[in-house]
C-alpha cells in the first residue's frame, strides 16, 4: 500500500471516530431534553384533571373536573400547601360594561385536551349566561413558572371585556403592586395596605380606571367596592410568604393586561387578580391576552422587576 492509499485510510477512520463521537453525543442529550420535556408537561388526564411535579412545584390542573386552574400546588422542597380557594391562574369573572357574565367561570361547564407539547387546554363553549367561546391553554415554561394564554370569541358584541383571572396563596400574607411611587412618579413596590384600603386596584392609567367604576363590579351575589389606586408601573403583583422565604410573581404583558387588583395584604383571601384585554370585542372577534406566575425563594424585588422584563422582552 502506497503512502496516498494510507493517508486516506486514516483520513476516513478519523472521519468515522468523529462522526461516531458525535452520534453518541447527540443520543445523550436526547434523554436528557425529553426527561425535562416530560417533566414540565402535565400529566393525564384522569377523570379530566392533570397533575405534575415540576421538581419545584406539584399538584392539579382541573382538578375534579372543575375549572380552578392550578388547585392544589404544593412545594416540593418543604411539602407545604401554597394555594388556597380556587388555586392559581384561574378565570373567574367574565365582565364587559356595566355587566357581570354569570357568577364565576368556575361555575361555567369545561372541556380539556392535551396538547402535543404537554400543555393542557381548557374549553370553554357560549350559552344563554356567557356570550362567549373562551379557550385557556396552561404551559409550564421552567420548573417555578407556569404561563396562561386565554382567548376569547364574542357571540355578540361586548364592550370593555374582561377576563378577571384569579390567584390564591397560602400563607402568602405580604402583598405589593409594582405602581408608580405618589410623591416621585418612580416605579416600586407599593403595599397593599389595610390603613389605604380593603380592596385595592392599580389600573394603567386614568382612562382606563373608568371601567372600574362603570358598574361591572355591583352584581350580586358578591359586589365590590374597588378603590382607585396608584398607577402601574408594569402589570406585575407580588406576594410574599415570610415563613417559607417564597415570593409568587403574577404578571402580564402592558397591553394585555389594564388593572392589578388585590386585597389588603393580611386579608384571609391571599390573593392577586389580574384584569386582562379591557378592550370592546365585537361578534365573532376572537382576542388573546397572556399572564405569567413565577414562584422564587430570597427572591429580591430587583429579581422581581428583572424576571417580569425578561418575560415582557420574550413576549
Amino acid at each position: 500500500m502506497d503512502c496516498r492509499s494510507k493517508q486516506n485510510w486514516v483520513i476516513r477512520i478519523v472521519r468515522f471516530v468523529a462522526l461516531l463521537m458525535v452520534c453518541c453525543a447527540m443520543t445523550s442529550q436526547r434523554p436528557a431534553k425529553a426527561a425535562e420535556a416530560d417533566a414540565l408537561g402535565f400529566l393525564g388526564p384522569d377523570n379530566g384533571e392533570y397533575r405534575f411535579d415540576t421538581g419545584v412545584l406539584r399538584g392539579v390542573l382541573h382538578g375534579g373536573g372543575k375549572s380552578t386552574g392550578l388547585l392544589p400546588v404544593s412545594d416540593v422542597a418543604t411539602g407545604n400547601l401554597l394555594t388556597k380557594s380556587m388555586g392559581w391562574l384561574s378565570p373567574y369573572r367574565i365582565l364587559s360594561a356595566g355587566t357581570q357574565h354569570g357568577i364565576a367561570a368556575w361555575y361555567w361547564a369545561s372541556q380539556t385536551r392535551q396538547l402535543a407539547d404537554g400543555s393542557v387546554e381548557v374549553r370553554w363553549a357560549a350559552n344563554e349566561t356567557f356570550p362567549l367561546d373562551m379557550t385557556a391553554v396552561y404551559r409550564w415554561t421552567a420548573a417555578n413558572t407556569a404561563d396562561l394564554a386565554v382567548t376569547a370569541k364574542g357571540q355578540k358584541d361586548l364592550p370593555q371585556f374582561e377576563v378577571f383571572v384569579a390567584s390564591y396563596f397560602e400563607g402568602f400574607t405580604e402583598a405589593f403592586v409594582y405602581a408608580q411611587d405618589t410623591a416621585s412618579g418612580q416605579p416600586t413596590f407599593v403595599p397593599a395596605l389595610k390603613s389605604d384600603a380593603v380592596w385595592h386596584v392599580f389600573p394603567r392609567d386614568a382612562a382606563v380606571a373608568k371601567l372600574v367604576g362603570d358598574g361591572r363590579w355591583q352584581h350580586p351575589p358578591h359586589p365590590v367596592a374597588w378603590t382607585i389606586r396608584n398607577p402601574l408601573a408594569g402589570a406585575l403583583a407580588m406576594r410574599r410568604n415570610p415563613q417559607l422565604g417564597l415570593t409568587a410573581l403574577v404578571m402580564s404583558p402592558p397591553d394585555d393586561c389594564f388593572a392589578v387588583y388585590t386585597p389588603y395584604r393580611e386579608d384571609g383571601h391571599g390573593s392577586l387578580y389580574l384584569g386582562l384585554l379591557g378592550r370592546d370585542v365585537k361578534a365573532g372577534q376572537s382576542v388573546t391576552a397572556r399572564a405569567r406566575l413565577v414562584i422564587g425563594r430570597d427572591l429580591s424585588d430587583e429579581q422581581a422587576v428583572a424576571a417580569y422584563r425578561d418575560y415582557i422582552q420574550g413576549e
